[in-house]
Formats: C-alpha cells, sequence, structure tokens
C-alpha cells in the first residue's frame, strides 16, 4: 500500500461499546493499578450498563448515532475497494446434504406434525436431539446416502471446474 491509497473507515459502534470504552477509562483512572481479565472486566460492565438510568443511555445512544452518521458519510467518500460478498455461480453444483440433514428431511413432517406451533428452529432442534439418540446402525442408512450424493457432487464439481478452465 502506498501513500495515496485511502484507508477504508472505521466502522461505526453500538451505545454499549461506547459505555464500555468510556467505562474502562474511568475505571482506569480510578484504580490505575488494578488488572482485570476480559471475563471479570465484560461482567462489571454488563452489570453496570443494566443499572444506569435511560437518560445516561441517551447520551451513547447519540453517541453511537453521530459515529453512524459519520461512518456514513466517510463510506460515500471513501474510493477504495469495497468488500462485496462474493455471488455464487448458478450453474455451480451445490454442496449435498449430510447425513444429519438428510435425516432431518425424512422427520421434518413428523416432528411438525406432533408440534405444530413450533417454529423452524424449534423443529431442527427437536431433530438434532434425535440424531444424537440414534444408534450409529439407525444412522448408517443416511450416512451411505450422503456418502452417495458426496461422491456425485465431486464428479460434478470436478467436471465444472474442467469445464471453467476451458472456457465453455
Amino acid at each position: 500500500m502506498g501513500k495515496d491509497s485511502k484507508v477504508r473507515p472505521k466502522v461505526n459502534v453500538s451505545p454499549y461499546v461506547h459505555f464500555m470504552m468510556d467505562f474502562r477509562n474511568q475505571t482506569r483512572e480510578q484504580q490505575p493499578n488494578t488488572y482485570y481479565d476480559f471475563t471479570e472486566f465484560s461482567r462489571k460492565c454488563s452489570e453496570k450498563w443494566k443499572t444506569i438510568s435511560k437518560k445516561e443511555k441517551k447520551k451513547y445512544e447519540a453517541l453511537a448515532k453521530r459515529d453512524k452518521d459519520r461512518y456514513q458519510r466517510e463510506m460515500r467518500n471513501y474510493s477504495g475497494p469495497r468488500r462485496e460478498r462474493r455471488r455464487r455461480d448458478p450453474d455451480a453444483p451445490r454442496k449435498p446434504p449430510s447425513s444429519f440433514l438428510l435425516f432431518s428431511q425424512d422427520h421434518f413432517d413428523e416432528i411438525k406434525e406432533q408440534h405444530p406451533n413450533w417454529t423452524v428452529a424449534q423443529v431442527a432442534k427437536a431433530a438434532g436431539r434425535m440424531w444424537a439418540r440414534c444408534s450409529e446402525a439407525d444412522k448408517i442408512p443416511y450416512e451411505e446416502r450422503a456418502a452417495v450424493l458426496r461422491a456425485k457432487y465431486l464428479e460434478e464439481r470436478e467436471a465444472y471446474y474442467h469445464q471453467c478452465q476451458r472456457g465453455e
């Protein structure tokens, strides 16, 4: 990187992070010779955050809003490389499901029927518990199906990469 390269703007932080930085500075001033490890400091900070008034929290929310505005303003003027999400090639073969995912797909309707009000996350957790309780013998059919699908995927992926290299 040369002198002319622009540094990406520092990302904005939440009200809680502003509070943490302020709390850390206050703690250092009041107790300069005291050392807190990260876990202990985080616990103290969290306890203090829960006890401060709404008026005091508004101060940190205002700081966060100003910081967010600064970040957005700097990003508008930033001309360096942007972080863009890599787009998936729609022609590329998709990764195959794992043995657990195949098991989950087979048992999803059964679990949903027993618990119609459950969210997808709750159903997934229940499937995970069922999978954990399964014996190794019960898992074999799913592992075999997953192995077949994985082998097929690897072949398709290899063919796809050869096709891409040839420029077709």
